[in-house]
């Protein structure tokens, strides 16, 4: 089988069998490229069956020189691992070069995180006075009282609100749901933004259902959400590097300080694993040794 040929029965693969996102799967399909090209310029002529294990290894040397980090290194070996599964499932090749290829090692970069006071400055520096500031604000209530990546957050459906229940869908990664707690400031701040704002708005085409729309009845940009945190962390003075993930962080981050289960964060989360979780423990040691540092007349 040629790679065009390859890549594109890997593709309809990742995108029917495996379910993963368009976004995921356009990941995979890119590092394979890479792959590909990397072989054409060094090893003319090799198909995807006849790689050996030496090939990638080669590859991944050429990945490290031009200054690819880690983590975007493990990725990429995670992408031809898959590939080359893929491969051996559909009897196309007959044993798997990159079966005992190693993932670098990596150095688990801590969050950044925001106190909840911090938090609080910075929702509290919406201006209400403003026309989307009732609608910002609902935004960033729900974002941190429900650890909302920010594709979620602005994906948000109406059908999905169940707020009488206390919970709403969220339909995440790879169009997984799951079920997630709201609180009642989240859902008071969205209530006033529907009945003041989003009634007077006429929503286009296919963003009917959509609970957080722009003036033009569309649904929100990732950019404009990343931007009014940016600008609103500035406001409230706070220096730290700000993001939608910072939300997401730091909610999970108090809930595990305050004695959360860990399982039940991952759900909320939407982890598919607890490895995933497990870094917030991290933080979480590191507040109770500061604890210490500060109280404990030991360590004083």
């Amino acid at each position: 089988m040629n790679w065009n040929g390859a890549i594109k029965e890997f593709k309809g693969y990742l995108r029917l069998e495996k379910s993963l996102s368009p976004n995921s799967v356009e990941a995979y399909i890119r590092d394979i490229t890479k792959l590909h090209q990397f072989l054409e310029g060094n090893f003319p002529g090799t198909i995807p069956e006849k790689v050996d294990r030496q090939q990638l290894e080669g590859f991944l040397i050429f990945l490290h020189e031009v200054g690819m980090n880690d983590t975007s290194q493990a990725r990429i070996i995670s992408g031809i691992r898959a590939f080359y599964k893929f491969l051996l499932i559909e009897d196309l090749i007959d044993h798997d070069p990159a079966h005992l290829i190693d993932l670098p090692k990596l150095r688990r970069k801590l969050p950044d995180t925001l106190s909840y006071e911090e938090v609080m400055s910075i929702i509290s520096a919406v201006d209400l006075s403003k026309k989307e500031g009732q609608r910002n604000k609902a935004m960033l209530e729900t974002l941190y009282s429900c650890g909302l990546r920010v594709s979620e957050l602005i994906g948000l459906r109406i059908s999905d609100m169940f707020t009488e229940d206390g919970f709403i869908r969220v339909r995440g990664k790879g169009d997984k749901e799951r079920l997630v707690p709201i609180g009642d400031s989240a859902i008071n701040y969205i209530k006033i933004y529907k009945e003041t704002v989003r009634s007077h708005i006429t929503p286009q085409k296919g963003f009917e259902d959509h609970v957080f729309l722009n003036n033009r009845g569309k649904m929100l940009t990732r950019v404009y959400v990343f931007m009014l945190i940016k600008q609103l962390a500035e406001q409230a003075g706070i220096k730290k590097n700000i993001s939608p993930h910072t939300f997401r962080h730091s909610f999970a981050t108090h809930l595990i300080e305050g004695g959360a289960d860990l399982r039940a964060v991952q759900e909320m989360l939407g982890h598919s694993s607890i490895t995933t979780t497990e870094i917030y423990t991290h933080i979480d040691r590191e507040f109770l040794r500061s604890t210490l540092i500060q109280y404990h007349p030991r360590f004083k």
